[in-house]
């Protein structure tokens, strides 16, 4: 029985508890108490996924949004997410409340049975996504039932949501499955649709409501099992998430993160291996995986950013030792447990990755950065712990509205005044990321938001400036401006609603974004250098230039130091000659008197050792659940903790044709990594090369454990010739096999994947397959084998 909590890491990655360690105490030194901000507990040093335990039982495919009173909101897939408080039934899509990102409490549904629209037809609704735009909550949806995707609009993150029906045509000229949105704008002010689920993920443009797509309809990506799409811009790439394989398997779950990028956000998308992500292949680029802890399965993936400007993967996983929820809504629905958890995403050489590829974690970690250094949101105590300068500075009152609770707006004293100033008590560093929530209700008004300021001359200020029709960033050092950077803002902005502005400040690089939701969608974003003298310690605050500025949320906290190097994976030790095979003998191995080599159900027909390599013709036979007709080919394998490897040239072109390594008990329990062809969902007849790395074994929710089950997950893109490899590491403290699959296409550069685990029962072997459907040659160069470092 898998124990209740996991915080041993798989040793398949290399330990970097100390760098964790230092970790804590970068990101806790941000996370000082805010200076007029709400009152509330000091944010978490550290904490343990789930996050949404104590709240729910489940939240599959979390979308989550930082509501303009200062809280945030995270949305779930329905699900019976309160079985443990003894209900039957399920939530439609279920609504979460936290101050700190790490404590959730629950805050209602979207929906209720006798609230849902009718046009759904009885569906149940899956994998929301929010965005705020215009004044407006825009929750989508989808309606599986109707193979759509529906849209709700509210004032309020918790509602009341009003219909605004379908989003998506019928058809919708998408090959896939009409789920999982995202949406997502450009910094021109063009939104988009992103949608699709196995096996394909389109995008289009949406009408200016956010109400409908309209236009051309194009693919973005496709592989096996492929969905779940999420789209964000860091500086000149737009970069697609998504999750491969499957998502709700209990046990037997393949789900991981990946990624790929674009300079345009309809593509072409790449890999990190520059594979196009509508290639004909398995994909690299891996975000989140499964590394051997309790977390199977982990996927659908959302973004946040810190107050500290640190971004989070925020998304599902399965917890090995209770992977499975109670039958629900008498007895009819059978689903896997997904809670959400979240992780620390790091940019590292241009591409994103959790915690430095270490994977999920499950012990206690670093918190995110939920509390200003300087700042606050005036919902306790309005102005107090605020002071005014400039012009005008007895302009400065409190207001209030239904979903930003308290704010602070300004009304000029006279015509052609100064810029007035609301600071913060306190300093922020030089090394900062500052943030306000800004709207202009005047056309010749302008708010914005001020930092490293010591007086009216020596300050910076990154303005929405309705006269200008842009985000205007103004730097003064001495009481003389060093130059203003212009940067336009789309037509149709929103300026009389809450816009997000951001600064961050790192060395002397200040960055400036605009968007609607900080979901990094910028609709204006602005790189600049400063001069020496403009980069210090200084208040933070929120300025006003003519009428109708506001402003909420104002606060700074220190800037998140990046990590910028992986987590290293221990190369293989030394070679372990007496478990490893040239195949520089004519013999076939298996076949000879003291062999090292057995087969299972005998030698495959048209077997044979040629020019140094075993060829081996695919078999119309099986390993497969109940179907166990294939031949394999086995030996021992070392003691302790080892890798296998093989080269292999398999250029398969029929679906099922697959060949390569496995680690075998028996025919109900084993690890398999091959190259393989799969059949692509969309009506065209595509098929499709992976690296399938898979595993059967027992469901352990069954009592006994005795129903076989058979799961994949996919590696990186495929080649005629390959390197595939199996790290394998016996975890004794908890009784588990552990293995974790990588490939190659040159034998030097390598695609890491995920990790498998199932219960000791008994004695591995090692060795090779081919199989499935005939028609292809498996030509095997070696099968070497290495001790673990």
């Amino acid at each position: 029985m898998r124990r209740t909590r996991r915080a041993v890491r798989s040793r398949l990655l290399p330990r970097w508890a100390a760098g964790a360690a230092a970790l804590v105490w970068l990101l806790t030194l941000a996370s000082a108490p805010s200076h007029g901000a709400q009152s509330r507990p000091p944010a978490a040093a550290t904490y343990t996924n789930p996050v949404s335990a104590g709240a729910v039982d489940t939240f599959p495919d979390p979308a989550v949004i930082r509501g303009k009173g200062g809280l945030w909101y995270a949305y779930g897939t329905q699900n019976p997410v309160m079985q443990s408080k003894g209900e039957d039934g399920e939530r439609i899509l279920p609504i979460l409340r936290s101050a700190d990102l790490v404590s959730w409490e629950y805050a209602g549904e979207v929906f209720t049975p006798a609230s849902k629209p009718a046009w759904h037809e009885g569906s149940r609704l899956w994998a929301p996504e929010v965005r705020y735009a215009s004044g407006l909550y825009h929750l989508y949806y989808s309606v599986p039932g109707r193979n759509t995707v529906g849209l709700v609009t509210s004032p309020s993150p918790t509602g009341p949501w009003a219909d605004r029906g379908a989003v998506l045509p019928s058809p919708s000229g998408c090959p896939a499955g009409n789920i999982d949105q995202a949406q997502f704008t450009d910094t021109d002010g063009t939104p988009y649709l992103y949608w699709g689920s196995y096996d394909t993920i389109c995008v289009a443009k949406l009408n200016a409501d956010l109400t409908r797509t309209e236009g051309e309809v194009t693919q973005v990506a496709r592989g096996r099992r492929v969905e779940g799409g999420f789209v964000v811009r860091r500086e000149d790439f737009y970069y697609l998430f998504y999750s491969d394989a499957g998502c709700c398997d209990g046990a037997y779950s393949g789900y991981q993160v990946k990624a790929g990028r674009s300079t345009s956000p309809t593509g072409p998308f790449t890999d990190d291996e520059g594979t196009d992500l509508m290639a004909l292949t398995s994909k690299a680029g891996v975000v989140a995986g499964a590394n051997g802890n309790r977390w199977i399965g982990p996927g659908h993936n959302a973004l946040q950013t810190d107050l500290a400007g640190q971004d989070w993967l925020v998304y599902h996983g399965i917890p090995a030792e209770s992977p499975d929820l109670a039958p629900a809504s008498n007895g009819s629905l059978k689903l896997t447990r997904r809670p959400m958890l979240i992780d620390r995403l790091d940019w590292i050489d241009g591409w994103p990755v959790v915690r430095a590829g270490a994977g999920p974690s499950d012990g206690p970690t670093a918190a995110p950065v939920t509390a200003w250094a300087t700042g606050g949101t005036f919902n306790d105590g309005g102005l107090t712990g605020w002071r005014a300068a400039g012009a005008g500075t007895d302009g400065w009152s409190g207001g209030v509205d239904p979903d930003s609770r308290d704010y602070a707006r300004h009304t000029p004293g006279r015509p052609g005044q100064g810029p007035a100033y609301l600071l913060a008590d306190g300093r922020a560093p030089a090394d900062l990321r500052a943030e306000a929530d800004l709207r202009v209700t005047a056309a010749g008004g302008a708010a914005g938001l001020t930092v490293a300021y010591r007086d009216p001359g020596n300050r910076i200020v990154a303005w929405l400036d309705r006269a200008r029709g842009a985000l205007v960033t103004d730097v003064r050092v001495a009481g003389r401006s060093r130059g203003e950077r212009v940067t336009a803002l789309p037509p149709g902005f929103s300026w009389g609603t809450w816009n997000n502005v951001s600064v961050e400040i790192r060395g002397r690089r200040l960055t400036a974004e605009v968007t609607g939701d900080r979901l990094r969608d910028p609709v204006a974003l602005q790189s600049r250098a400063l001069p020496a003298a403009a980069v210090h310690a200084g208040a933070v605050g929120a300025a006003a230039r003519g009428a109708g500025a506001a402003a909420d949320n104002v606060g700074a906290a220190a800037l998140h130091r990046p990590v910028t190097k992986r987590v290293a994976t221990a190369p293989p030790g030394r070679l372990l000659p007496g478990h490893s095979d040239e195949f520089d003998s004519a013999a076939v191995p298996g076949t000879e008197a003291g062999s090292p080599w057995q087969w299972v159900r005998g030698r495959a027909p048209g077997v044979g050792v040629t020019d140094g390599a075993l060829s081996w013709p695919t078999q119309d036979a099986e390993l497969h659940l109940g179907d166990n007709t294939a031949s394999v080919l086995l030996r021992d394998v070392p003691e302790g903790d080892f890798t296998v490897e093989t080269r292999m040239r398999f250029a398969p072109d029929r679906t099922a044709q697959q060949a390569g390594l496995v680690l075998y008990e028996n025919d109900d329990r084993w690890f398999k990594l091959v190259h393989s062809v799969l059949p692509l969902a969309g009506g065209d007849g595509a098929v499709l090369d992976v690296s399938e790395f898979g595993k059967e074994g027992e469901r352990p929710t069954t009592t006994p454990p005795t129903a076989v089950a058979n799961a994949p997950m996919f590696g990186g893109p495929t080649a005629d010739t390959m390197w595939l490899r199996m790290a394998y590491h016996r975890d004794t403290a908890h009784g588990e096999h552990e293995v974790r699959a990588s490939t190659s296409r040159d034998g030097v550069h390598w695609s890491p994947g995920g990790t498998w685990t199932l219960p000791v029962r008994g004695a591995l072997r090692m060795g090779l397959v081919s199989h499935n459907r005939s028609g292809a040659t498996a030509e095997f160069a070696y099968l070497r084998t290495y001790a673990a470092r």
